[in-house]
């Protein structure tokens, strides 16, 4: 059975850094894209970021502040979260969308 588990969000302030992780188990997890997504309060889930092997990609609003990894030994995705803005505070998920799967979410508010 697949399942995820996010950890390491938390409150920032602007400009902070976070970095969250997500516990994958229950299927292969090195063969398989993986990606974040967020929910902003009134807002519709948009993907934040998408790893497949060693290619990523970002929504336009993080490029340049927001790093996704993996470590597939450990079966762990990562996302690193720099130069925080409050337009970033949501409740991220990690998915393995191939499974149709997303994990509990974990908020991150950043505040002034």
């Amino acid at each position: 059975q697949v399942h995820l588990v996010e950890s390491g969000g938390g409150l920032v302030q602007p400009g902070g850094s976070l970095r969250l992780s997500c516990a994958a188990s229950g299927f292969t997890f090195s063969m398989y894209a993986m990606s974040w997504y967020r929910q902003a309060p009134g807002k519709e889930r948009e993907l934040v970021a998408f790893i497949n092997g060693d290619s990523t990609s970002y929504v336009d609003s993080v490029k340049g502040r927001f790093t996704i990894s993996r470590d597939d030994a450990k079966n762990t995705l990562n996302l690193q979260m720099d130069s925080l803005k409050p337009e970033d505070t949501a409740v991220y998920y990690c998915c393995a969308l191939r499974f149709g799967k997303w994990g509990q979410g974990i908020q991150v508010t950043v505040f002034s």
